[in-house]
């Protein structure tokens, strides 16, 4: 590269320019000094070894890329590895178009001028202060390597550990200034003009800082300075944490073994079990894994075990279809179960793992139901529906998971098989021999009976979410809501692979906790209950039970109104649900509940917690406005507080109120406890 000869005027007003090769020799002839002036303006608490290797670092990359102009140099052409951030931090200087100058060495210390040293300082300075600015070391990738060793200064005595002790005190620009004067030589205008090229706000100030460092009796500064306790060329070495090193090292022995046979496994050849369909490419070869996924060792329950089986639940279940015995759909989906592809659709409820078997798990049902393939499988844990269109030749697929732990006869009834166009095909349990159709919404129709294939698949029946009718501008009406009577169950469909079944009664008692729904009584409640099952749409649910805890007559003639709580319990068993509803008198048997209150996790309405208490603002047809509020039998008194305040014995409570009142319920329970309303 062609070079220009450099000329140098450091004390006048024009600007120097220094060429490469220039300053690289100012660095080795230097090199020893720049070193030291950087270990000493860099910040102490780095710890000895890392601020070694930092100014060996700063010395190093002093030397410039190209030819540099001496007032004009910012520090920018370090390159993006430099040790320090690589923004510039320098004043512009008042001449034009120039950056501030750098002052020369001062002429009785040294006969000739080096306007190389120069340059090369003011940049090792610079990067020491913007690393002490960091406050926090350099930047790693920029420090010379050394492994398995800590090199420091070898110690001196109580004057130098005194003056490092004073020095770590100061800021960067002080021991800046401190170390220009003491090891430098510099008067403080030269220290002021070099604090100022190097970036410093307030040279002045740092010299005041630097100015309370006191020395140690009967010795110099300088040739404290000039001491091996602060020289970075002559180093002790010492050993790392040797019991560590030989920890890690045999992590990473392993680690890089590990990586190896990964690799060796997924670079074997072959095309795995089989044709995997939309399954994504084996990654292990496992026994136990292939023989979970092998479609030949499916368990299969005989056609009447049901019969004379200990458990009534999902694993008493017939494999029924009739594509139980295509092992390549079989194949497919125990592979896409086990490794879904990224064009599977997967869904599963809450709380439920959707990875692979850990053994062969059970068929239930392979067939085609409305020109969709579906295969359903149970592991004794979950249940898996896979679904696809076609016959495995790039259709849509499927896989939906649901937990089905601790299931019985009650909760095993049937499962959804498909859903189109509103409408839902339920496979039943082989007990289900006559099942049937109710709308909850009218309490007095009576049910249709359902035909049922002889597979167990029944025939459409209309999703219970089907019968909102959403009115422009208005919330849904609820005109129906369809649930499957099997035997004396009552279930129905919340989304979910598994039906919810649905159950009326007090959580306790003499009763034995919630029943079946029977009755009118039962049926009328659920008529008010059916449009609230939206809110428990999608949550894993299992069952939901009504209660008509309190019947309450309303102020001024307005007739009973019934209270009812409705609680949702999950298949995780948390996350359970509890509504609040109040009823007051309507034409309509099947016009919904107002919802009062809800709550999450609550163990109100349930078998841990068999009491609630529940209020409401209602008008009356005068337009008056009453606060009104019913507990469980176990409630002795209610009380409100707030807006509106009074005291009821009883378990019910009617106060006259305004619209908008708030007020805190509470009742007194005849074992001497307190219960809070349900919020």
């Amino acid at each position: 590269m062609e070079q220009q000869q450099a000329t140098a005027n450091l004390s006048g007003d024009s600007l120097s320019l220094i060429d490469v090769e220039q300053a690289e020799a100012a660095i080795v002839e230097h090199y020893p000094r720049l070193v030291r002036l950087g270990y000493l303006v860099l910040p102490p608490g780095m710890g000895r070894t890392r601020r070694v290797l930092a100014a060996h670092a700063l010395a190093q990359r002093a030397l410039p890329r190209n030819r540099t102009n001496t007032g004009a140099d910012t520090g920018a052409d370090t390159g993006a590895d430099t040790v320090a951030d690589t923004d510039a931090d320098t004043e512009p200087d008042s001449g034009a178009g120039s950056g501030p100058r750098l002052p020369g060495q001062r002429a009785p210390e040294s006969a000739a001028v080096d306007a190389g040293y120069a340059f090369v300082r003011l940049r090792v300075l610079r990067g020491a202060l913007r690393a002490a600015r960091r406050r926090r070391g350099p930047l790693a990738p920029a420090l010379p390597r050394v492994w398995g060793l800590r090199l420091f200064p070898r110690p001196g005595g109580a004057d130098e550990l005194a003056l490092d002790k004073a020095l770590s005190e100061l800021s960067g620009p002080g021991r800046a200034a401190y170390v220009l004067r003491g090891l430098e030589r510099l008067g403080d205008r030269e220290v002021r003009e070099v604090l100022k090229a190097a970036g410093v706000a307030d040279p002045r100030d740092a010299l005041a800082e630097a100015d309370t460092v006191e020395d140690p009796a009967g010795s110099r500064d300088g040739a404290l300075l000039e001491s091996p306790e602060f020289d970075p060329c002559s180093l002790q070495a010492r050993p790392t944490d040797l019991l560590r090193r030989r920890q890690h090292g045999r992590a990473a022995l392993a680690a890089g073994a590990a990586l190896l046979v990964c690799g060796a496994l997924l670079g074997l050849p072959g095309e795995g079990w089989g044709p995997g369909g939309a399954a994504a490419p084996p990654y292990a070869r496992n026994p136990a894994s292939e023989r979970a996924l092998d479609p030949a060792r499916l368990t299969r329950a005989t056609p009447e075990v049901w019969r004379t089986a200990t458990r009534a639940d999902f694993s008493s279940w017939p494999a029924r279809g009739d594509r139980t015995e295509d092992m390549p759909l079989l194949r497919r989906a125990l592979a896409v179960w086990a490794r879904p592809g990224r064009s599977v659709l997967v869904s599963a409820t809450p709380g439920t793992q959707s990875g692979p078997p850990s053994g062969p798990p059970q068929l239930l049902y392979a067939g085609e139901v409305d020109q969709v393939t579906v295969v359903l499988l149970y592991d004794g844990l979950r249940l898996v529906r896979y679904a696809e269109q076609g016959r495995g030749d790039g259709g849509r697929v499927a896989v939906e998971f649901a937990r089905a732990d601790a299931a019985d006869a009650a909760s095993s009834t049937a499962l959804v098989i498909t859903r189109t166009d509103g409408n839902v095909r339920y496979l039943t349990a082989p007990w289900v021999r006559h099942p049937s159709v109710r709308d909850l919404v009218r309490p007095g129709e009576a049910a249709r009976p359902l035909r049922l294939a002889a597979d167990g698949v029944t025939d459409p029946v209309r999703a219970g979410g089907a019968g909102l009718v959403r009115g422009p501008g208005r919330a849904p009406d609820c005109e129906s809501w369809t649930a499957l009577r099997l035997g004396s169950r009552l279930v129905t469909d919340l989304g979910e692979l598994v039906p919810a079944r649905l159950t009326y009664g007090a959580p306790g008692g003499r009763a034995g906790g919630p029943r079946d729904v029977a009755g009118a009584q039962a049926r009328e409640a659920w008529a008010h209950t059916a449009c609230r099952l939206p809110l428990l749409h999608a949550r894993g649910v299992r069952s939901v039970n009504a209660w008509r805890f309190a019947a309450q007559r309303l102020p001024e003639g307005g007739g009973a109104a019934d209270w009812v709580c409705t609680r949702a319990e999950t298949w995780r068993g948390a996350g359970d649900r509890v509504l609040a509803q109040f009823q007051p008198p309507a034409r309509d048997p099947g016009s919904p509940a107002a919802v009062v209150a809800s709550a999450d996790g609550s163990p109100a309405c349930g078998p841990r917690e068999p009491r609630v208490l529940m209020g409401a603002l209602w008008k009356s047809r005068t337009g008056r406005w009453y606060l009104l509020a019913a507990g469980s039998t176990q409630v002795t008194s209610v009380a409100a507080r707030g807006d509106v305040r009074g005291r009821a014995a009883g378990r019910l409570l009617a106060l006259p109120a305004q619209a908008g009142d708030q007020a805190r319920l509470s009742g007194r329970l005849s074992s001497g406890g307190r219960l809070t309303a349900l919020r």
